[in-house]
């Protein structure tokens, strides 16, 4: 495969992930604004941009939420508008659906943000922001044949998955963390409820821990299930399996090193115990983060940008 198709694929994937993400979170935040104590507004809205990668600096007392939507307006609709240009630089690798899905998502994006709607009715904006990205999913799953291209979508949306979770949960678990197996007081019990939420997960989490939050049951649930798609342990084990795919289909000793990158970051959500985890859950956290952007760098510089010499080598 060229790589500017492989490129093109996975940072297709990856904006439209991260677009998701942030219209899911805002969405939570939103929601949850008719719970909140309005004293601690300012505090959410802070953690809110700072979770989403806000440049900051980040101070009380200024307007939060009229930052916070203008913020995830424009990496919303930034990430839309680059998946569809990457997705037309590659529209003979993907299928019809595909491209008619992410263009027409594109188009009614500007619609609904030249007419007000996004303004005045944020929330069912943000939902369909979030409805649209998931159908996209479906439809690449169910029209574009599961070879080579397909593992860098697949990819692309898995890495920016663990490492938007792993964030979200180091900044909850700076603010909240409490003794393992004490629950979350009534105070916070909706911060807990917006965590899972923002990773839809609270369902989930219900019928395997029922509705008893405990942060360390949270953290166990969203680090290390695997079979809940939102975790981190899922999606490092999706980044693993694609990585060993692509490397069976390119036959060459340079793609062993990037799945064994994946490989460690998997084996550290595995074999680390969970009392470890929780009492060091910042720093487990930000290694997670540092693993997710040295699996993008070794990806880049062997299937990316690497020289010619390396190639004719492999």
């Amino acid at each position: 495969m060229l790589s500017r198709v492989a490129d093109g694929l996975y940072w297709m994937s990856r904006y439209l992930e991260r677009a998701e993400h942030i219209a899911r979170v805002m969405g939570v935040q939103l929601n949850l604004m008719l719970e909140q104590d309005p004293q601690s507004s300012d505090r959410r809205w802070m953690r809110l941009l700072a979770s989403l990668g806000h440049p900051g600096p980040l101070t009380p007392g200024a307007d939060l939420f009229t930052l916070a939507q203008q913020y995830t307006s424009r990496q919303i609709t930034g990430g839309i508008t680059a998946a569809r240009e990457n997705a037309r630089h590659v529209r003979e690798q993907i299928s019809s659906e595909m491209w008619e899905q992410v263009n027409r998502l594109f188009h009614e994006v500007k619609r609904m943000e030249s007419s007000g709607f996004a303004t005045t009715q944020p929330i069912d904006f943000l939902g369909f922001i979030v409805e649209n990205a998931i159908q996209f999913q479906g439809v690449t799953d169910s029209t574009m044949n599961h070879g080579e291209g397909w593992q860098f979508i697949q990819l692309g949306r898995f890495i920016e998955r663990s490492s938007a979770t792993a964030r979200l949960l180091d900044l909850f678990f700076r603010e909240f963390s409490r003794p393992q197996g004490q629950p979350a007081d009534s105070g916070e019990h909706m911060e807990w409820v917006g965590l899972l939420r923002s990773c839809t997960a609270f369902e989930a989490y219900c019928k395997v821990y029922t509705a008893d939050l405990r942060p360390d049951r949270v953290a166990e649930f969203l680090l290390l299930n695997n079979e809940f798609p939102h975790s981190v342990r899922f999606a490092c084990d999706q980044v693993q399996q694609s990585l060993e795919a692509i490397h069976q289909l390119a036959s060459t000793k340079r793609t062993a090193s990037v799945a064994k990158l994946a490989g460690r970051m998997r084996a550290g959500l595995i074999f680390t115990p969970l009392e470890e985890i929780v009492a060091g859950l910042a720093d487990f956290c930000a290694e997670i983060q540092k693993q997710c952007a040295r699996i993008h760098t070794g990806l880049y510089e062997v299937f990316i940008t690497y020289p010619i010499e390396a190639a004719l080598q492999a």
